[in-house]
C-alpha cells in the first residue's frame, strides 16, 4: 500500500514547491477542477507517459483522485512505484476533500 500524505502536508509541500501532484481521474473530470499544477495521468496511460510528465524517479510525487473511495490514485500510484519512482504518496481524500477545505483549484486541460 502507498504512504499517505494529509491535505495540510500536502499544502504545506506544494506551497514549498517539493512536490509533482498528479491527478489520476479521467480527463473530462481532470478539466472540471484539479488540485493547482497537477498533471493529469491515469493509469491506462502511466507506461507510455510517466517518463515524459515525471521525468525525476525520485522526485516527491503525490497522486490523488476524488476522495477516499475512488481507487484511481492507488492504481496509479502502484504503476508508478513498479516503474520504479521511489518517492509516491497518496493523497486519499482528494479533490472533494481538497475544495470542501476551501482550497484553491484550476480548471481546464494543461498542455502536456
Amino acid at each position: 500500500m502507498t504512504a499517505l500524505i494529509s491535505r495540510d502536508e500536502l499544502k504545506a509541500a506544494i506551497d514549498r514547491h517539493e512536490v509533482t501532484v498528479v491527478d489520476a481521474l479521467p480527463e473530462s473530470y481532470y478539466s472540471q477542477q484539479h488540485i493547482p499544477g497537477a498533471v493529469n495521468l491515469v493509469e491506462s496511460d502511466v507506461v507510455g507517459r510517466a517518463a515524459q510528465l515525471l521525468p525525476h524517479k525520485d522526485a516527491a510525487i503525490v497522486v490523488y483522485c476524488s476522495n477516499a473511495a475512488c481507487g484511481n490514485s492507488q492504481a496509479v500510484a502502484t504503476v508508478l512505484a513498479k516503474l520504479g519512482y521511489s518517492d509516491v504518496r497518496k493523497y486519499r481524500d482528494g479533490i472533494q476533500d481538497w475544495v470542501d477545505a476551501g482550497l484553491p483549484v484550476e480548471t481546464g486541460v494543461v498542455a502536456a
